[in-house]
């Protein structure tokens, strides 16, 4: 650790990494470590100008879970500023004898925050303004050392502080983009209040990384799923700068495809110089798949045989000894499971099985959000086809296909994205919007076409707007466009006879339905 840093101590909150990239959006070095792997003589040692305390899942009040030894009134003698987000609010509390209990109404999503006391926390900040709220339990009666300077609608306690240390603590998420003021409130406990210079630059990552890639693989050979997203490229272009044609960029085709993807994908890569190998594996997906209908083995299915190619194609080759991949972080923390708590699982996440593979991984971008990726992408000077494309998942329409997945549904779904895909770019929205794509349901209506009783499948589109896939908010499209798309899918898609506009926000939602 380098002097002049802040330290956030994870809980296990899917922002934690947020939090990090907000304040290294200041310049400003930070470390994220697990509240489980540190201790109070770790922190002294390395003297942090400030600690962070993010949210999570947890319950303070849970006996079952076995809390960090960390977690004691030793962590505040420290004499070094701490600011508790969500759950670090809870746990401040609580420890020094507060009561944390169920939340009578839980708030996920916006809330409105009034302010009833400025301190050095809120300089700057409206006396109301919005913020993101993602919690069960709540603060019902603070310790006799603090003060309360904030609440919501529903929260009567969204805010308090020390009244003689440098301890701070809100219940709303000021890393969140959603939260009006938070990149103040950050700001004013990072440099104002714990004095942290600017010391942290991502400019020089390219090169950095290009130079550890080289150093790692040596002579040895490289191969790396490749998705075809923005994610992959830069991960290609990286690894190709390193190591030139020792890598080895494998696609699949599972058959769960958006449409003419294979052709986009050849294109593009031929373009930047890529060596690329297609393998058709669509009847061999698709046979895995059948009769599934549970999310998460679809998902593990697809990864596993994801993995299961990979090594077949590695063998092929002679000197494979890495597996790179495209991961991100917020692949990577919706697939955490920190105590017993995970949102869902991503096929490029957790590792290289050793029953499948000896290959050692390498995930260039894996400590990166999306909108930083997005800024190297620029670096790297890729081709708006790469820049502006929406992220894709990597299992494909089979997490869009809602249950059982077969030749029919995929078949419908594809038609329905493309026309989707056709009007985004028609009306100018495609550019304007983060995501956008169509969930077929597992459920059929009955409609009337040409004076006749139909009984065919709901679909649903889903539009989102979000700059770290962390958090997200559906865009107010007109009701012309909506319509638009929904009689133009149902007129030219048999077996869709009914669509539906999902506007939930993430959270509480994810992006994707499965």
């Amino acid at each position: 650790m380098k002097k002049n840093f802040i330290l956030i101590l994870d809980f296990g909150s899917q922002y934690s990494y947020l939090i990090a990239r907000r304040i290294r959006e200041m310049g400003i070095y930070t470390v994220l470590q697990s509240c489980y792997d540190i201790s109070i003589s770790r922190i002294l040692l390395n003297k942090p100008n400030g600690i962070i305390l993010s949210g999570g899942p947890l319950s303070v009040y849970d006996k079952n879970i076995k809390n960090p030894l960390i977690i004691n009134k030793d962590l505040f003698k420290l004499d070094i500023p701490i600011f508790g987000i969500c759950y670090g609010m809870q746990i401040i509390c609580h420890i020094f004898g507060g009561k944390v209990e169920k939340s009578k109404i839980k708030e996920y999503g916006k809330s409105n925050l009034i302010i009833d006391f400025h301190s050095k926390i809120f300089h700057g900040v409206q006396k109301k303004s919005i913020v993101w709220m993602s919690h069960f339990d709540e603060v019902t009666k603070i310790p006799k050392e603090f003060l309360i300077i904030g609440h919501t609608e529903y929260c009567a306690i969204a805010a308090l502080i020390h009244k003689k240390k440098d301890i701070y603590a809100v219940q709303f998420h000021p890393e969140v983009k959603n939260t009006e003021f938070g990149e103040t409130i950050l700001k004013n406990f990072v440099i104002n209040i714990c004095k942290c210079p600017k010391n942290w630059k991502i400019h020089d990552f390219v090169k950095k990384t290009v130079y550890n890639i080289k150093k790692r693989v040596l002579k040895k050979k490289v191969i790396l799923g490749f998705s075809g997203g923005i994610d992959s490229f830069v991960t290609a272009i990286i690894i190709y700068k390193a190591i030139g044609n020792s890598l080895n960029c494998i696609f699949i085709d599972t058959g769960l495809l958006l449409k003419k993807e294979k052709d986009r994908i050849t294109f593009l890569c031929k373009k930047e110089n890529l060596p690329i190998k297609i393998i058709d594996a669509r009847n061999r997906f698709l046979s895995k798949l059948t009769g599934v209908s549970d999310p998460e083995k679809k998902r593990k299915i697809i990864g596993k045989e994801f993995i299961s190619i990979f090594q077949e194609e590695s063998e092929k080759i002679k000197d494979v000894e890495f597996l790179a991949q495209g991961t991100i972080y917020t692949d990577v923390i919706e697939s955490s499971s920190k105590n017993g708590f995970y949102i869902k699982s991503h096929h490029n996440v957790g590792g290289v099985p050793k029953k499948l593979m000896k290959l050692k991984l390498i995930e260039p971008l894996k400590k990166l959000f999306k909108d930083e990726v997005r800024k190297i992408a620029i670096q790297l000077e890729l081709p708006k086809e790469i820049l502006k494309r929406h992220p894709f998942p990597g299992p494909g329409l089979g997490i869009r296909i809602i249950g059982e997945i077969n030749e029919n549904k995929i078949s419908i779904l594809k038609k329905a994205e493309s026309i989707l895909m056709q009007e985004l770019i028609k009306e100018n929205i495609y550019d304007s919007v983060s995501q956008a794509f169509i969930v077929l349901l597992p459920i059929k209506s009955v409609g009337v076409m040409g004076d006749k009783r139909t009984y065919e499948y709901t679909a649903v589109l889903r539009i989102t707007n979000t700059e770290d896939f962390m958090t997200a908010t559906v865009p107010h499209l007109s009701y012309n466009f909506l319509e638009k798309i929904s009689n133009r899918i149902i007129n030219e898609v048999d077996g869709i006879n009914r669509m539906v506009y999902d506007i939930t926000s993430k959270p509480p939602s994810t992006i994707e339905w499965e």
